[in-house]
């Protein structure tokens, strides 16, 4: 299980180290691919063969579940984990995340989550900002802290 934030650069070769508590659960290899509100996500082997078998149970006679297959599926990229635990991001994902040298990396649970600083801290204020309100609505669906 992946959580935690951990504040990391990237370099001008385009490497980021991973920490060392995600490299663990990790191993030597990953795949990233695009995220959802334009960050990156990383997951080990297993999980992504287990998220992209769910995608392959979406309807290809639906343009939405067709297109996010495809968007998902195109956007991965295999990536080794070198002896001093860096990744090298590609230039297409680099751009997509719009990821300058300060970058954030959290924990979601099933994978790791690469945000640009400067998004990631717009996004998590939102969040907070409406914590109350959406700690109401997952309450009422049975998610209690």
């Amino acid at each position: 299980m992946f959580i935690g934030e951990y504040i990391h650069s990237v370099d001008d070769k385009k490497r980021l180290s991973v920490p060392a508590k995600f490299r663990k659960d990790l191993g030597k290899k990953a795949i990233i691919t695009l995220g959802l509100n334009k960050c990156l996500s990383i997951y080990p082997p297993k999980g992504w063969k287990e998220f992209a078998e769910k995608l392959s149970k979406l309807s290809m006679g639906k343009s939405e579940d067709r297109g996010f297959s495809r968007t998902m599926l195109s956007g991965a990229f295999e990536v080794e984990i070198d002896a001093i635990g860096r990744i090298v991001i590609p230039d297409a994902l680099k751009e997509y995340a719009s990821l300058k040298e300060k970058v954030v990396l959290t924990g979601a649970y099933d994978r790791v989550e690469v945000w640009d600083d400067v998004a990631w801290k717009a996004y998590k204020a939102q969040m907070v900002a409406d914590a109350d309100r959406m700690a109401e609505e997952l309450g009422a669906r049975g998610v209690n802290h």
